[in-house]
């Protein structure tokens, strides 16, 4: 593929979908041809804003049909992004979707294996993987700073679930929402990154009352292929405000340990020695620069559509322990 601007529609314009779509507005790479949305107006406001030329839709598969598409970003909620990647398969678009991949096992199997039979560029969006600080995990892991790794540790605390930022009609529910499905995945992927994916040995989860309600704690032990155990565990409704929420992934060697703590704070320390934080630097390139290479036939690190299914498999077994 040429040089020329990567046109992307973008189907979803709710927090995520207006957040990278400024990215894709930034990025001199890419330029934001059309926009969809369900809500009456949503899609025509946010093409008056972003200016001349932008076309508005609110059925996504009137989108796909505009000439010149290049790339879609699917980011509507979950159980939607099954049918408008088979949509966008069928108009042989390049696909960027939120996480998670789907909204079971079954379908993200079928997304991956259509996009794969249709040789399209495929990516997920997990933001971890673009921030220097786990990337700077990532290559302190595989440079041996731990040593032998002895286990892996996730951590999740909340005092309120849906946070205040993200308040909608479905995060608080059970069939798409919860803070497994919306903060687990991304440490899913974050171990398939450092050991690939792991398998469920044990996992249990207590649900509210309310049937339509999410989960309000989870606990999973989870083993990698030479059988290191990774440890998941987490809770809502805890005592304290906004400040006291935790989020801590960590890896225990035996040598040392390596710790991210709420999303972009690295930790490090040898044996004996207290944890410290590592010296933040410039970011790696962003998700949006790196689906544009892989357009364009270059060397990109995406997360796939392959990737997505096997944490999808994982997801899902945290999510239904009788599955």
């Amino acid at each position: 593929m040429s040089d020329h601007k990567v046109r992307v529609g973008i189907i979803g314009l709710g927090a995520m979908g207006s957040k990278l779509m400024q990215g894709f507005v930034r990025n001199e790479a890419t330029e934001v041809v059309a926009v969809s949305d369900v809500a009456p107006g949503r899609a025509q406001e946010v093409a008056a804003e972003l200016g001349t030329g932008v076309q508005a839709y609110t059925d996504h598969r009137e989108l796909l049909q505009q000439d010149g598409l290049d790339l879609v970003y699917i980011a509507a909620p979950p159980k939607f992004h099954h049918r408008i990647t088979l949509d966008a398969v069928a108009a042989n678009k390049h696909i960027l979707s939120e996480k998670p991949l789907a909204n079971s096992v079954e379908e993200a199997k079928e997304m991956w294996e259509a996009v794969e039979r249709a040789g399209l560029v495929n990516a997920i969006n997990f933001p971890l993987n673009y921030s220097f600080a786990f990337n700077q995990y990532v290559k302190l892991f595989r440079d041996g700073f731990i040593g032998d790794l002895r286990r892996i540790e996730l951590h999740t605390f909340f005092p309120q679930w849906p946070r205040a930022w993200q308040q909608n009609d479905w995060v608080a529910k059970r069939e798409q929402g919860g803070f497994v499905l919306e903060v687990g995945v991304h440490y899913i992927n974050a171990v398939q990154r450092l050991g690939g994916t792991p398998e469920v040995v044990f996992n249990e989860i207590t649900f509210p009352e309310d049937p339509t309600l999410c989960e309000t704690g989870y606990f999973a032990r989870m083993q990698l292929a030479d059988g290191t155990p990774v440890y998941f565990n987490g809770m809502s409704n805890v005592p304290g405000g906004e400040e006291v929420e935790r989020i801590s992934f960590t890896a225990y060697g035996t040598q040392g340990a390596l710790s991210l703590e709420n999303w972009g704070t690295l930790k490090a320390a040898k044996l004996g020695e207290p944890m410290s934080a590592v010296p933040q630097a410039d970011n790696p390139a962003n998700i949006i620069d790196n689906v544009v290479r892989a357009i364009r036939g270059e060397e990109a690190l995406l997360i796939s559509f392959k990737d997505g299914y096997e944490a999808q498999v994982v997801l899902e077994c945290l999510r239904n322990p009788q599955a």
